[in-house]
């Protein structure tokens, strides 16, 4: 009976760390996807480095409580799968919101972003965010801009003195 308990406080402890590590963490309700819908999901969340469980709510509970995220409580009520990316704050909510949007069955509970409890309307805007090469490409415009802008009025200066002397 205490390895059943062991086994139990190792999940637990395991479900804590992922919260309090991963840049971001979003809980879904996932009743009402077919077998085939949740592997079409799974595939998804795994191309995008995003790992994806389904954990009793019991356990959860007890992890949230050791992560001092309490405030997750409150949605998990019903079947609760949880997507965890240590890497990429904006990877599990652009690939769960447009999952959802396609499969009404899908619904986003909540989640937690860097650390702290995210509502349900934080992580749409997260969804909405560009990815990081995205937001990389949009950087580098916005720096090559001032240098484009020099160039093009060096050489239309150039081509008026040009004009001027000829």
């Amino acid at each position: 009976m205490s390895n059943v308990i062991e086994q139990k406080k190792q999940v637990v402890s395991e479900i804590a760390d992922k919260l309090r590590e991963c840049q971001s963490t979003i809980l879904v309700d996932y009743r009402g996807l077919d077998v085939a819908e949740v592997t079409e999901l799974r595939s998804q969340l795994r191309e995008a480095g995003v790992e994806f469980k389904v954990y009793k709510n019991t356990m959860t509970r007890r992890a949230v409580e050791e992560a001092e995220l309490t405030d997750l409580n409150d949605v998990l009520v019903g079947p609760t799968a949880i997507a965890f990316s240590k890497d990429d704050v904006v990877a599990p909510a652009k690939v769960l919101n447009n999952f959802a949007k396609e499969h009404e069955a899908l619904e986003i509970k909540g989640g937690v972003v860097e650390g702290s409890v995210a509502t349900l309307e934080q992580i749409q805007e997260l969804a909405n965010l560009p990815n990081y090469e995205g937001m990389v490409s949009m950087l580098l415009s916005v720096l090559q801009a001032p240098v484009r802008n020099f160039a093009y009025a060096t050489k239309a200066i150039a081509e008026q003195k040009e004009e001027q002397g000829a």
